[in-house]
């Protein structure tokens, strides 16, 4: 990298006929960026937008693009006038694309969305597109428009729960899109914070009323859920957690699908043929090391 960095700067590639041409290292600018730069504009796109587990965008529509891995090698084979990367970036790489003349522009996360939508219209006027994300925004704020609760009726007590048993905290953008869309954070209300580990013992104690399991692992569909009264089990792709820009737009409709199921009544069956389970297949589930209940939660 040293003697990368050392090296002369490379020659631009110069301005597309619509602004300067860009390398994302994001996933979720990847997905913004997709929507509003030019064709030809957006030179690649990460790594992590070509693979299934990770990307937050349509696998069909990231495909159109090339992918790089991050590496300053491969960016400065691209000869892009704009790096767009997150604000982990390492300084050493950073300090590599500037030597070559290359602008760096940093994502933070998006908290919220309005915080989404600034970072819509800050990459758009980046690529000198301001009119395109407009468009989007426009998008985003009527999908929410079409995803609100109907007036008058109460939140839903909704718990997101990730893979490894965490929870997404109040000042996170699936938080904010919970209470745009009908519901109420059952990890919030309970004082824990974003990343804040939630054992099955503890759901299982204290249940919510929607369990919106984002993760495959068993914890997240053990049968004991299925037995819970009043609980409602539901899925909700992981992918849809992190990034804001048009990844809002699915959001919002998956979660309106569900808040219209929990208006429907919904039996404990439903819940338990949701898990895979029999009604009357016994379990056994460990609540605290060497105790141990059977039939019964």
């Amino acid at each position: 990298m040293a003697g990368l960095g050392g090296c002369a700067p490379a020659q631009r590639s110069g301005h597309s006929a619509s602004g300067p041409t860009i390398v994302s290292l994001n996933p979720c600018s990847d997905a913004i960026l997709a929507e509003v730069a030019a064709p030809g504009q957006l030179l690649a796109i990460s790594h992590y937008s070509h693979d299934p587990r990770a990307t937050s965008m349509d696998l069909a529509t990231a495909r159109r693009f090339a992918a790089t891995g991050g590496t300053a090698e491969e960016v400065f084979a691209l000869r892009p006038d704009v790096v767009v990367a997150g604000s982990f970036l390492p300084g050493a790489t950073r300090r590599a694309f500037e030597r070559q003349g290359i602008r760096v522009q940093t994502l933070d996360v998006a908290h919220d969305v309005a915080g989404s939508e600034a970072q819509v219209r800050q990459l758009a006027a980046l690529a000198g597109r301001p009119a395109q994300g407009e468009a989007l925004v426009a998008r985003i704020e009527a999908a929410l428009d079409q995803a609100r609760a109907p007036v008058g009726s109460a939140p839903v007590d909704a718990l997101v729960w990730q893979q490894g048993g965490i929870v997404a905290g109040p000042d996170s953008l699936i938080a904010d899109l919970l209470a745009r869309t009908g519901f109420s954070s059952h990890a919030a209300t309970r004082g824990l914070g974003q990343g804040a580990y939630l054992p099955l013992e503890q759901v299982l104690a204290d249940p919510p009323s929607l369990v919106l399991a984002a993760g495959g692992e068993r914890a997240l569909s053990h049968p004991a859920l299925g037995q819970l009264k009043g609980t409602r089990y539901e899925r909700l792709d992981p992918s849809l957690l992190y990034c804001g820009g048009p990844t809002i737009l699915r959001a919002a409709k998956r979660l309106s699908e569900v808040r219209a199921t929990v208006g429907a009544r919904a039996s404990t069956g439903s819940a338990r043929a949701a898990l895979g389970r029999s009604e009357k297949d016994p379990f056994i589930l460990s609540l605290s090391k060497g105790t141990r209940k059977r039939g019964q939660i």
